[in-house]
């Protein structure tokens, strides 16, 4: 069996990712394959899984290459894991709509950065696609874990010609807050969530097989103190619809149109003790603190301790799971990104839904689970609207239909008129035109009647906000907080030891 990894220089997703397929016995013999675009992260990533297993005692060697197609020769399991444009695009993507009063926590998913990122993401996915009918073993099966999940899925299974599941761990999340919240072991607290990726609904929940009420959930998140204080706009769509939904403070309220729109407003619904707590750009500021903190510190991670594969050390990463099932038979349920074909019947049959899906070495079964409930379905249509722009937008190289994707966001929206949407797309389209082949011949236009609205001075000013931002971390201050967590975490491993 051959995996190959593309992206594999994001450093803590690769290394978890292997570290789980790895722990699997009957895996020993894996053939495992990176790919990046980046030959330095690739080195040390290559570097550091490899010691792993080398101090697990495995034979594995993984063959490091920037040579994608190279790399996906003879692949049976593709783990998608690109950021197209790196953070330099993502910078853009958070700051230019900023400038026009549209503020983003994450903007990896909806909104205007959710959508410019799939416009980078989709022609290189299809570009995967192609290699992968071309050179890959028949019937590879592709994981996407990029973002945004439902775009990039959306466009693989339409046009790529490939099998494609999108994975995302944002149901797991959820399960865990649902169960600390009621005071309850996660094992024992059984979910049935539906809806769109980043946009899934806990429609059934049982503790002990006991059924859990809505109102019973609030309630608990009410009293938590953490949750209470870092959920709080999660908290009230609970409250509002009667359903929790996945993703933190800082994703939901950047696909609704309520929560962001007013600046003055905006202190009421984040809480700036976590980057994905709602604070404007606070994903961003993450992502630059860590890759720094990896550039500074890698010799470091090369000294530490060996990471252990072991069964009970895997993440709940539905990845080495599902290649595990169909290799070898164990069944495993999780909720994945799959096309609807009528999973969820009120919602469009061709959209991307996320819902709870069963592999065996039968294959991946997607039972029927019916309606969601009309507030739940109402919401994910009016992301779903956006996304079937977007990603026609995406594949077609369409100027106009792009947009239309961006006028039809509930955000974005909320926060613009029509003349503001049409430039910021403009000023978006151009300051990333390096990562969008599929709009080249449209960009000059573009660039051309920018420039004539500048020299007539008929550009629109928009409604600049600053946002509510903190400053990006030191070096030294994101080692000394992961040090502060790592002790943290030894010192409750020893509590349950002692339980």
């Amino acid at each position: 069996m051959k995996i190959t990894f593309i992206g594999a220089g994001s450093i803590g997703f690769t290394r978890k990712l292997l570290s789980d397929l790895l722990a699997v016995k009957a895996f020993a013999d894996t053939e495992v394959a990176f790919t990046d675009i980046n030959g330095r992260n690739l080195d040390m990533v290559t570097r550091l899984c490899q010691r792993d297993i080398e101090a697990n005692g495995l034979s594995v060697k993984i063959k490091p290459t920037t040579d994608r197609r190279e790399a996906l020769k003879g692949a049976d399991y593709v783990i998608n894991c690109v950021r197209v444009g790196g953070l330099d695009a993502f910078r853009t993507d958070i700051e230019i709509p900023l400038t026009y009063g549209v503020d983003q926590a994450i903007g990896d998913t909806l909104c205007a950065g959710g959508i410019m990122y799939a416009q980078r993401g989709i022609p290189a996915v299809l570009d995967f696609c192609k290699d992968i009918r071309e050179v890959a073993a028949p019937g590879c099966l592709l994981l996407n874990y990029s973002n945004p999940n439902a775009m990039l899925t959306w466009a693989c299974v339409r046009y790529g010609g490939v099998r494609t599941i999108g994975l995302c761990h944002g149901v797991q999340h959820g399960h865990g807050q649902i169960a600390g919240a009621l005071g309850a072991d996660k094992k024992d607290v059984d979910i049935v969530c539906v809806g769109i990726n980043h946009m899934t609904w806990y429609t059934g929940v049982k503790n002990k097989g006991v059924p859990v009420s809505g109102a019973e959930i609030l309630a608990a998140f009410e009293k938590d103190e953490h949750l209470s204080r870092t959920e709080v706009a999660r908290i009230d769509v609970l409250r509002r619809t009667g359903y929790y939904c996945t993703e933190t403070n800082g994703h939901l309220p950047e696909y609704m149109p309520y929560y962001r729109k007013r600046p003055e407003d905006l202190h009421k619904w984040i809480d700036l003790s976590g980057a994905y707590n709602g604070e404007t750009g606070g994903y961003l500021r993450e992502c630059i603190e860590q890759r720094n903190w990896f550039d500074t510190d890698f010799p470091n991670w090369m000294k530490g301790e060996p990471r252990k594969y072991a069964e009970e050390r895997r993440s709940f990463e539905h990845g080495s799971f599902i290649i595990e099932s169909l290799e070898t038979g164990r069944p495993y349920r999780g909720h994945f990104n799959v096309a609807n074909d009528g999973c969820i019947s009120n919602l469009p049959a061709d959209c991307i839904v996320e819902v709870p899906c069963y592999v065996d070495y039968n294959g991946l079964s997607v039972p029927r689970v019916g309606d969601l409930p009309l507030v739940c379905a109402a919401l994910c249509q009016s992301n779903i609207s956006v996304q079937r722009l977007a990603v026609e937008a995406a594949v077609h190289g369409d100027v106009n239909l792009l947009k239309q994707a961006m006028m039809m966001d509930p955000l974005v929206g909320a926060v613009c008129d029509t003349n503001e949407i049409w430039q910021m797309t403009d000023e978006l389209l151009i300051a990333q035109e390096q990562w969008l082949p599929q709009f080249k011949d449209a960009i000059p236009g573009v660039k051309a009647d920018w420039d004539q609205a500048e020299k007539a001075g008929t550009l629109v000013k928009g409604r600049a906000t600053t946002g509510i931002r903190q400053r990006v971390k030191s070096v030294e201050e994101v080692i000394a907080e992961r040090d502060a967590w790592v002790k943290w975490a030894q010192e409750q491993e020893k509590k349950k030891a002692k339980a």
